[in-house]
């Protein structure tokens, strides 16, 4: 059965896997004082980052619009299902909006099957969950089936970060000045990950660099001891070579059965900073 997967430019979804699947963004919106931006359509990493060292400030993000999603819903045959992996809706007003959208387009079109799913994560949480309606698509299942089963994997999605700087967090009004200053005067890193309501928490502070990828490392296997058929997806803000480095670490120290690497886009690299590294996986069924 064919069905439509789609997604919001908060997803950061590796080559590999895009390449292997027909997915549907729709773009998030990027706000400098000069200029709007849409995600992944008017602004690239590259520019992004230039803009940043040019205006010396940070942009507002601001969720698609509910007619947004409804343009992007439209465009999708009427016979073709259609299943939206929606940013956490404890990070943005992104899953109300397409919501909404979905209730204006089925009072037009009653027989349409749309469903939204709040995933609780973002960046490579959202491809992970891309990654598995994939393979569950080529296993035959059914529209119904995949959705059941896709809500239950966002109770499994494990997503942590570190951040190498915290100088975003600074600027974009969520640390204060001294605050910031103190912690980049004693080194400190923060560990933290997506909570089972879909917000970020702080996992742990840490001094130093070597450490903090020591006990991100080490984060993983409090989730999971049974690696061998899982997949992991790692992405990395402007740090390529850094995050090569850590992902090979976590080869040699589990044995996952497959892992991605991408970039961040310009949604996620506003809030975590050049050298913020993101993994996510499904951790174990209790």
């Amino acid at each position: 059965m064919q069905i439509q997967i789609m997604t919001d430019g908060a997803a950061d979804i590796p080559k590999r896997l895009s390449d292997s699947i027909n997915i549907k963004v729709v773009p998030l919106y990027l706000h400098f004082r000069d200029e709007q931006y849409k995600t992944g359509v008017t602004i690239d990493t590259k520019t992004f980052y230039q803009k940043i060292r040019e205006l010396k400030e940070l942009p507002r993000s601001s969720a698609p619009s509910p007619n947004d999603f409804y343009e992007a819903y439209k465009e999708i045959d009427s016979e073709i299902p259609i299943i939206m992996l929606s940013l956490s809706k404890g990070l943005s007003s992104t899953y109300e909006n397409a919501v909404a959208a979905k209730n204006m387009l089925l009072e037009e079109e009653p027989n349409r099957k749309i469903e939204v799913i709040n995933t609780k994560t973002a960046s490579c949480g959202q491809a992970l969950l891309i990654h598995e309606a994939n393979r569950k698509m080529e296993e035959g299942y059914s529209f119904d089936k995949l959705v059941a089963h896709l809500n239950e994997r966002v109770e499994q999605t494990t997503t942590l970060f570190v951040l190498k700087t915290l100088e975003n967090l600074v600027l974009g009004g969520r640390l204060d000045r001294v605050k910031g200053k103190i912690a980049k005067t004693l080194n400190i890193k923060l560990l933290m990950k997506a909570s089972d309501e879909g917000t970020i928490e702080v996992v742990e502070k840490v001094r130093g660099d070597k450490k903090s990828i020591r006990r991100f490392l080490d984060e993983i296997g409090a989730y999971t001891k049974q690696v061998e058929e899982k997949v992991l997806i790692m992405t990395h803000c402007n740090t390529e070579d850094r995050a090569h480095s850590v992902l090979n670490d976590i080869k040699d120290q589990y044995g996952f059965k497959d892992t991605f690497l991408t970039e961040t886009g310009p949604l996620i690299s506003t809030y975590g900073g050049e050298g913020a590294l993101v993994i996510s996986f499904f951790k174990d069924k209790k």
